[in-house]
């Protein structure tokens, strides 16, 4: 039985990771802080589906306890580290970012330390970014499109993203990168436009009446599933060596098509619920991220199995679902 170590088993793709993982008979550990593991077990306790996690071994320790993190790494032996764990602040201004930045960069590095000193045979996966990317001069991007980070959270990827390189290259330890573009499901958080939208829409499906406020409706993204892009990491884990692979749809939705999607599945016209509030507004990027998955594709057979309506659709009946229980998130 392989044993895999996850960072950030808490958060989405930590959750479906998990999930998957262990259909593929995999002994499942997770790091967590322990307001994390408080959060699990609460819902535990309100008989929520992250029942989940009581089927893997969890942690409470957090990468920025370097001794911590050592014990751990030094006295389980895994097969498999994914690492997902990562601060995501994506406000504006760079100043604002410090924190991101130091947390994103120092964890990768205390992570490919304790893995080389006590376990280099394991292999690690590092949870890369289209914002890495930031604006780039052509499109879609591929594995040789040069980055060219925007924000705090994409310099601080870009960095663990070198971290990583060099570990591979000067330590030999087998270090897979996939960089992921947006991916969305039910696990989402509520501050994502995706979900701020199923959400929305659920309650106003419910209640019979309401709205949401919104910036462009223009705006593109390139919105994968997240079930589906799990499946991406184990395999480029689990490929022949180490290497670095774009996972995307490589298809650009905007908001107004998202917001048509979800309030028509509900038999709803999304024009009478929907307003711009010009304070959420953001320009639509003259370069789109949208990438090119190819070479996964041809390397791996990885392909996207779920539609973006059937994402969508997914999306809206969880939230009505989760309405219905009375617990919100």
């Amino acid at each position: 039985m392989k044993r895999a170590l996850i960072t950030g088993i808490t958060g989405q793709d930590g959750f479906y990771l998990a999930d998957y993982l262990l259909s593929l008979g995999y002994e499942v550990h997770g790091l967590a802080r322990q307001t994390g593991l408080e959060y699990i077990r609460g819902n535990l306790l309100r008989d929520v589906p992250p029942e989940l996690y009581q089927r893997c071994h969890l942690h409470a320790v957090s990468l920025d306890n370097l001794p911590g993190l050592y014990r751990l790494i030094s006295q389980t032996p895994f097969d498999e580290c994914y690492h997902l764990a990562a601060s995501s602040f994506v406000g504006e201004r760079l100043a604002d970012g410090y924190q991101t930045i130091q947390n994103n960069i120092a964890s990768t590095h205390y992570l490919l330390a304790a893995l080389q000193e006590f376990q280099p045979g394991c292999r690690l996966y590092f949870a890369g970014t289209s914002e890495m990317f930031g604006r780039p001069s052509m499109a879609p991007q591929t594995e040789e499109t040069p980055f060219m980070p925007r924000s705090a959270y994409g310099i601080s990827k870009l960095a663990g993203y070198h971290l990583v390189r060099n570990y591979r290259e000067a330590y030999g330890l087998f270090c897979g990168v996939g960089i992921l573009y947006n991916h969305e499901s039910p696990r989402r958080r509520p501050e994502f436009v995706t979900r701020k939208v199923s959400m929305a829409v659920a309650r106003i499906a419910l209640e019979g009446s309401g709205t949401i406020q919104l910036g462009n409706l223009k705006a593109r993204r390139d919105w994968g599933y997240a079930p589906d892009y799990v499946k991406a990491m184990h395999a480029i884990l689990n490929h022949d060596h180490p290497e670095d692979f774009v996972v995307a749809t490589g298809v650009l939705h905007s908001v107004e098509e998202l917001c048509e999607v979800a309030f028509s599945h509900v038999g709803l016209d999304w024009r009478k619920h929907v307003e711009v509030n010009t304070d959420f507004y953001r320009d639509e990027e003259a370069v789109p991220l949208t990438g090119c998955s190819a070479k996964i594709q041809r390397e791996l057979g990885w392909r996207p199995e779920t539609t973006f309506v059937e994402m969508v659709h997914r999306m809206v009946d969880a939230d009505k679902a989760l309405l219905k229980t009375g617990v919100v998130e």
